[in-house]
């Protein structure tokens, strides 16, 4: 299917469709359930359910909580091939537009290679906005107001934008919008996610955030339930702790299989094998044994350790489980430095 088929396609689907098939289809791919796709999103799963069935328009907000749970990006559910171009180049009379309840978003940058960066004009009518729940993603957002008036909640603070008017923040902050004057309000927006691959110790586990106000689950390796272990293969205990509305709400030890449940074979994190994709633990056989070791903890959503592999890190994050290797050695620092968003993931530990 071309480039002009798939705009064709997508054209005669109404958003609402689009939308919630898109949904459906990359939570197949993940092998995640309604209620799975739920408990990380935070959203309700009756919610969930008419938004896939198309019976329900999704907020701006909701889509940014799913495009976090799912692992894309928000253009990602307008899209079905995106083609991954170099340069695009949007004439002001072809922009692929989307109506989102009483939002219009104008897509400035479709087929961007990696979505890189995400712009929008976005044009919302009285009353319109981001929805309840506050955003919170990697990276940087930018705002600014071509007309109209629009009113920012970030962190702590509000911001009323007239035309002319400009935001730039940091996206871990818990942000949402809103045009609570009578008239039309434009902006342009523009997300910009943090590139993995750039100066990784100093990007911010985010998703602390999103769930400070939901109950979720996070597993820390340990030898004692007091410390952070600094090898995850070694290690014989999972600390799982569950948080809800900010707070540790219960705490349990798990047992979890390490190297010598594998004494037949190398480790997860020491096989050096020195074919296609084998070292530092990224060969096939590693990934099942990391899966071994995973079981035990699949209803969490995080993983805090001191130090892993590159094969366990991919490994976890496959597993829809975020890794996160910490500095910190207290247990109690780095649950509290998660809850408040502030836990920061140095993948340059990773060995």
């Amino acid at each position: 299917m071309g480039a002009s088929d798939s705009l064709q396609t997508i054209e005669e689907l109404s958003t609402e469709l689009l939308v919630g098939r898109k949904i459906r289809e990359l939570r197949n791919q993940r092998c995640l359930s309604l209620r799975a796709l739920s408990e990380r999103s935070g959203l309700n799963i009756n919610t969930l359910s008419l938004i896939e069935n198309g019976k329900s328009s999704p907020s701006v907000g909701t889509l940014q909580q799913l495009a976090l749970a799912l692992d894309v990006s928000i253009t990602t559910f307008f899209e079905m091939e995106p083609i991954g171009k170099q340069v695009v180049f949007t004439p002001h009379d072809k922009r692929p537009q989307t109506a989102i309840g009483k939002t219009q978003l104008h897509n400035l940058g479709r087929d961007l290679n990696k979505n890189a960066v995400q712009p929008f004009i976005v044009e919302l009518q009285p009353g319109a906005g981001s929805g309840e729940q506050r955003i919170v993603h990697t990276g940087h957002e930018f705002v600014y107001c071509l007309s109209g008036a629009i009113h920012y909640h970030i962190g702590k603070e509000e911001y009323y934008l007239q035309e002319g008017d400009s935001l730039v923040f940091e996206a871990h902050l818990p942000h949402c919008w809103i045009n609570s004057s009578e008239h039309l309000a434009k902006i342009i927006l523009v997300i910009y996610p943090a590139d993995e691959r750039d100066e990784p110790g100093g990007r911010h586990f985010s998703i602390a955030y999103l769930k400070k106000e939901l109950t979720m689950k996070i597993a820390l390796i340990t030898d004692d339930g007091k410390t952070i272990s600094q090898h995850f293969g070694r290690a014989p205990y999972y600390l799982v702790v569950t948080i809800e509305d900010g707070k540790v709400v219960d705490r349990e030890m798990r047992d979890k299989m390490g190297h010598g449940h594998f004494h037949n074979m190398h480790g997860p994190e020491e096989s050096h094998g020195h074919g296609q994709g084998q070292g530092h633990g990224m060969d096939a056989t590693s990934h099942t044994k990391h899966v071994g070791m995973a079981e035990t903890i699949a209803d969490c959503q995080a993983l805090l350790c001191g130090g892993m592999g590159m094969g366990a890190y991919e490994s976890m994050r496959r597993l829809n489980i975020q890794p996160v290797v910490t500095d910190l050695q207290d247990i109690e620092a780095a649950i509290q430095a998660f809850i408040d968003g502030k836990l920061i993931d140095h993948t340059e530990l990773l060995h």
